[in-house]
């Protein structure tokens, strides 16, 4: 590749300056005496945008040159949290942007943080795709992200006397000024309906149902501003405002309801579907951002190829977990239907196209569709969908019931993804192992070509360089800027993990982050901690196989110890949760209950001083995890082991220093490998332990009777010690732990505890502590997701990057 572009920068900030007032002026309308802080904020995003636009442009008009291979990423969640800083930062215009701020007057640390969160995600699944699609652009690879504009996101989380609070999250009520809508891109997305055959393998569909995908894009550069992809997001819009004639006749509920069911679809991410009427939405969901993605592709494509059978050499699509998997069908279902191929045909030309990325190894959380659901709301895709059930069937006449799409009234989207994907992946090296050995064992076996593993990675621009400046200046100058782009040269710091001075200025700039902290938890929640306490730090979504409940057990059994030994030389903490948990999952929402109602204990108890608190900060997102990463010092990475796919706050925090204690599940597995296994802290049950308690039937007892600090804690909860007001309020969660104990809480207690305890000796030899913490630094560099996408683009995509 020839391609360049310099990136246009202003030649100082007299002249960056000048163009914020330029659009103040102009674009938002204001005057520098009546421009609010957000006035002031748009203003900096356009003059910004305006040097992102050219190279984004000139980006596109080179893949089409030269016509490479375009890789398409299907996610639902693209969790990409504030972008300005993101993008300051990528253009190397952090100073100049600082200082054009301040000659205007404005604080520029407010001007970032008055920025909101882009409420598109929930979790690991969608900042995965955020770190993926930076590092697309880094890298050089053409890509498009695919997902939805979500008009409210997951929900904005409050508490409120503990319990979890769900509240419509309202990013999009000031304008977004990194989207450009595309207007004249519109497809037409149907639901429902009848089919009528025609010719051949060829159907008619005419749905009952029809939403409009509108597009909008965003520009994602990469580092230094030398390519720039899209992320076009599609927002549902009704195909007629209202039905006048409805209106007319007095039925005005009714002449809006095409509005209404456009306007539901793109509203909120993942709608609580333990209802029949939120599992159909969320499958019309899935199917809009699908079909209208892969209809935009094709579009793309057949506007300068004219043969589609050449689509797999010149389109990967990936699948981000089972959500898109309608985009099997969908794409069989456009080939045939449209452009009058053959099944057979067409389905050898989509498998060539797609790829599935798996993300658990629980089936439950392999989505299934009833096939009752899927003839009333996908007809011909139930049709295309039986076609192809019946064409594995045929090939593997002998195929155990387990590799069926179709079994038992249900549609399996695993299945489905693994049957029409080239390239199936885990996420990590344990995951994808696993995967081979159970949830995909018998189709494994079938197709033993088709799993591969590409780990997973994160973006260091967002995660050392933009989030933790002052870990970032201390790397420059031991090692040089080059790290940024290239992780594996964070190997130079092991020549450092000694060195006194290093380890100062270490233990100074993580001290810095963790004050910041600490002033901003006390404004936020109310909680004062000590700063020169050990942070502790969870923030994952909230569920039971993440076992936020081992971690505030151990948290009450420290308690009750401190209580009953208060001359010990205690090793002060600061326990901080971070998470939500979903609307309709109860137990979740309990466990976050009874996390701040110990804490409010805990926190109250005057014996305890600052030697426990326990802080729980309400709606973890993306910048909010921007305070906490750089200032943990201990990561809990503590998931049963088997469970967790890989894992990324793993990677982000032991890159900013925090040491891990972790199950030996998902990349802590490869951290340790990375890293050493003295300087992580690693306890409980194998996989293989887990499954093999599970197959005899795990009785949890006997652990609880070993363990009197375990069997102590479980009784106080059961009676109401930390429930006074309600004493029976977490009764079902003695219950689920003395008999139904899936995830093994009970079992890897004594170990958690345990290692806790070697923690605590090891937080007191600060010097050690600190040659450990390096060590997690240099380490990192395989967890790039730099790395990733070339993984992608060498073994699953076969895409050429580079500029």
């Amino acid at each position: 590749m020839n391609f360049r572009h310099a990136v246009s920068r202003p030649a100082d900030a007299d002249e960056l300056a000048d163009a914020v007032l330029n659009h103040l002026t102009f674009s938002i309308g204001k005057t520098t005496d009546t421009a609010t802080l957000s006035d002031w904020r748009l203003a900096l995003t356009h003059a910004i945008r305006d040097m992102v636009v050219a190279p984004w442009f000139d980006s596109v008009r080179q893949v089409y040159k030269e016509d490479r291979k375009r890789v398409y990423y299907l996610s639902m969640e693209f969790l990409i949290g504030r972008l300005l800083e993101d993008a300051i930062d990528n253009l190397g215009l952090g100073e100049l942007a600082r200082h054009a701020m301040e000659k205007h007057g404005i604080d520029w640390r407010e001007v970032l943080d008055d920025e909101p969160d882009a409420a598109l995600g929930n979790g690991g699944l969608g900042r995965l795709a955020a770190c993926f699609l930076d590092s697309m652009s880094t890298v050089g690879l053409p890509a498009h992200g695919y997902g939805i504009r979500y008009d409210h996101g997951l929900f904005r989380q409050g508490f409120h006397d503990g319990w979890q609070v769900e509240e419509a999250e309202e990013w999009l009520r000031q304008a977004h000024p990194w989207e450009f809508q595309r207007r004249e891109v519109q497809h037409r997305i149907g639901f429902g309906g009848s089919v009528r055959t025609t010719e051949g393998d060829a159907a008619e569909w005419e749905p009952e149902e029809v939403v409009i995908a509108a597009a909008y894009d965003t520009p994602v550069p990469g580092w230094g501003g030398r390519w720039t992809n899209t992320l076009r997001l599609w927002s549902a819009k009704p195909e007629r405002l209202f039905e006048l004639d409805r209106f007319n006749r007095g039925d005005f509920v009714g002449a809006a309801a095409p509005a209404i069911l456009a306007q539901t679809i793109s509203r909120v991410l993942y709608p609580d579907d333990t209802t029949p009427q939120g599992k159909e939405l969320r499958l019309k969901q899935e199917y809009f951002f699908t079909a209208a993605s892969i209809r935009d592709l094709l579009r793309r494509f057949v506007s300068d190829h004219k043969d589609l059978r050449e689509l797999p050499n010149k389109v990967a699509i990936q699948l981000n977990d089972t959500h898109p998997a309608i985009a099997v069908a969908e794409l069989v279902r456009l080939l045939i239907d449209r452009h009058g191929m053959s099944f057979d045909e067409a389905f050898e030309i989509s498998r060539g196209t797609l790829h599935y990325t798996n993300h658990t190894l629980m089936p439950e959380a392999l989505e299934r569709w009833s096939w009752d659901l899927m003839s009333r709301v996908l007809p011909r895709h139930l049709q295309i969908i039986e076609k192809i059930n019946r064409r594995h069937e045929q090939e593997f006449p002998d195929r155990p019931e387990s590799t069926r799409i179709i079994d038992h009234g249900e549609i399996r989207m695993g299945n489905l993804a693994f049957v029409g994907s080239c390239k199936v992946n885990g996420v990590s090296a344990l995951h994808t192992d696993l995967m081979k050995r159970t949830v995909f064992k018998d189709l494994h076996e079938l197709h033993p070509e088709r799993i591969v593993n590409v780990t997973n990675g994160v973006t260091p621009r967002r995660w050392i360089n933009t989030c933790n400046g002052r870990l970032r200046d201390l790397l420059n100058e031991t090692v040089g800027e080059g790290w940024i782009t290239d992780l594996d040269k964070l190997e130079r710091l092991r020549g450092h993990a000694t060195q006194k001075s290093f380890q100062d200025a270490l233990w100074d700039a993580k001290r810095i982050n963790k004050a910041s902290l600490s002033n901003w938890m006390l404004e936020h929640t109310g909680v004062g901690v000590d700063p020169d306490a050990m942070f502790d730090v969870q923030i994952k979504r909230i569920h039971e196989y993440k076992r936020q409940l081992l971690n505030i057990l151990e948290a009450a059994a420290l308690y009750n110890e401190i209580r009953d030994n208060p001359g010990k030389d205690w090793t002060p903490r600061v326990k901080l949760f971070g998470g939500k948990a979903a609307p309709g999952y109860q137990q979740a929402k309990l466990i976050i209950k009874l996390i701040n109602d110990i804490g409010k204990k805990i926190n109250e108890d005057p014996a305890i001083g600052d030697k426990l608190k326990i802080v729980f900060p309400p709606n973890y997102n993306v910048s909010m995890a921007e305070r906490l990463i750089p200032a943990a010092d201990l990561s809990e990475q503590i998931s049963t082991a088997g469970m967790e796919a890989s894992g990324t706050g793993n990677m982000k925090l032991s890159m900013n220093g925090a040491l891990t204690v972790g199950t030996l599940d998902g990349a802590n597995v490869e951290i340790r490998e990375a890293v050493g296994p003295e300087n992580i802290f690693i306890f409980g049950k194998t996989a293989d332990e887990v499954n093999a308690m599970r197959d005899k039937g795990y009785d949890s007892r006997p652990a609880i009777e070993a363990d009197e600090r375990l069997a102590r804690v479980i009784t106080q909860i059961e009676r109401g010690v930390f429930s006074p007001d309600d004493p029976g309020r977490f009764r079902a969660i003695g219950d689920t732990l003395r008999h139904h104990d899936w995830f093994m809480v009970t079992a890897d207690f004594t170990s958690y505890w345990t290692v806790q305890r070697r923690i605590d000796d090891a937080w007191k030899d600060r010097r050690d502590w600190l040659r450990k913490s390096t060590i997690n630094i240099a380490g990192m560099g395989r967890f790039s997701s730099d790395r990733s996408i070339k993984n992608y683009a060498d073994y699953v995509w076969e895409a050429e990057y580079g500029f």
